[in-house]
């Protein structure tokens, strides 16, 4: 093209309004949140947060000149349909890379499929099996179910509580969850002293934590997501069992404390700093990422959570990756999201390896415990 063509196609360009780089081919990022359903405080905030981000991007002028498209379907949490509507991503929509899904059955049902086909997947999922043992394409930015296990297990030791009760829902997350919490507690000193578990869909919980209150349990931990944890949470009190109440990350958000209601308070969880980010102190190298994130998100949303946080983290590093490539090459954005190294998210500081595709240390986490209606840290809890 002559350099008088190109002059005459780019007034044309910006008479009509569009930025040139909106002319190129778009990079596909596709998507498959639980959006619907009994995950939806999850998947809702994860959904924006990737829409807010990829306006951002291209309000800038994309990356590598090019417009950033979200394609997205809405699996309701719905393993089945995670699967369905991964292969559309791939095969006919023809993605460069996928970030999803919310839940971790949703993500385990598509491993197979993102694997045989070389797409790279970041899911926002929690459960180890994701990336344990490592799999190629699959890499995640969500703390591991093994790392909130093992958060919650630091502070009972710091309490001088070795005696816990297990209540666990019944879905991937939940289950897995459970798995951990029973394989690291000799390594705590922890005595499973009761285990009992429940539906998620349950409306009433009180015959289990009945069966737990009779026990010589000192703590009591709730793995789950969804609305199941606010109703033991409800039902602990309920029954007036006082014992310190632990639930897991699945539940860091103030929904959670809004379904709870009064009886949420004193609950500990390890969480994402994002839920705290104003009481970290200010030398913390992810406030103003955090603060930054928080703010604009809340400016078109209201409250943030660390689920839409976990969708940050993984488009940035997704888009990143894509750059550092100089393209959509799949394999050489692959090699490059293995490489992140000191990115600093919502969810802490990646730095992934072939052996770690999460990258993510304990530190990651800080127990956070409901005081007055909002999350506190448990440093500066009274």
């Amino acid at each position: 093209m002559n350099g008088g063509l190109r002059h005459i196609l780019l007034a044309l360009l910006l008479l009509t309004g569009l930025n040139p780089a909106h002319a190129a081919e778009p990079i596909k990022i596709g998507s498959f949140l639980s959006v619907t359903g009994p995950a939806s405080f999850l998947g809702d905030p994860e959904l924006k947060t990737l829409q807010m981000v990829v306006d951002e991007v291209n309000a800038r002028g994309g990356v590598l000149g090019r417009p950033v498209q979200l394609i997205h379907y809405d699996t309701g949490g719905n393993a089945s349909d995670a699967l369905r509507y991964v292969k559309r991503l791939i095969r006919r929509d023809r993605v460069d890379l996928i970030v999803g899904g919310t839940t971790t059955g949703d993500t385990l049902a598509v491993i197979p499929e993102v694997e045989r086909e070389g797409v790279p997947l970041i899911s926002l999922a929690g459960a180890i099996e994701i990336i344990e043992p490592v799999k190629k394409w699959v890499f995640k930015v969500a703390h591991t179910d093994r790392m909130a296990a093992a958060k919650i297990y630091e502070d009972l030791n710091r309490r001088g509580l070795t005696r816990v009760a297990l209540i666990t829902g019944d879905g991937g997350f939940d289950k897995s969850g459970r798995e951990q919490l029973r394989q690291l507690a000799p390594e705590y000193g922890i005595q499973i002293v009761a285990d009992e578990s429940y539906g998620n869909r349950d409306t009433d919980i009180t015959t289990q934590l009945t069966k737990i209150r009779a026990s010589d349990a000192q703590a009591l931990i709730n793995f789950g997501f969804g609305q199941a944890p606010a109703i033991v949470t409800r039902n602990v009190a309920q029954l007036g069992i006082d014992l310190p109440l632990y639930q897991s990350h699945g539940v860091a958000s103030q929904t959670f404390i809004d379904l709870a209601g009064p009886a949420a308070e004193g609950v500990r969880l390890p969480a994402a700093a994002l839920v705290v980010a104003e009481q970290l102190p200010d030398d913390d190298p992810q406030k103003p990422v955090l603060l930054s994130y928080k703010n604009r998100y809340e400016a078109q949303h209201g409250p943030v959570s660390t689920f839409g946080g976990h969708a940050y983290d993984g488009i940035m590093i997704a888009l990143a990756a894509v750059e550092r490539a100089g393209g959509t090459d799949k394999a050489k954005v692959r090699d490059e999201i293995e490489k992140t190294q000191s990115f600093v998210g919502t969810s802490g500081i990646f730095n992934m390896t072939p052996e770690d595709h999460m990258g993510l240390s304990l530190d990651a986490f800080k127990m956070v415990e409901v005081r007055e209606g909002v999350w506190t840290l448990v440093e500066n809890a009274d």
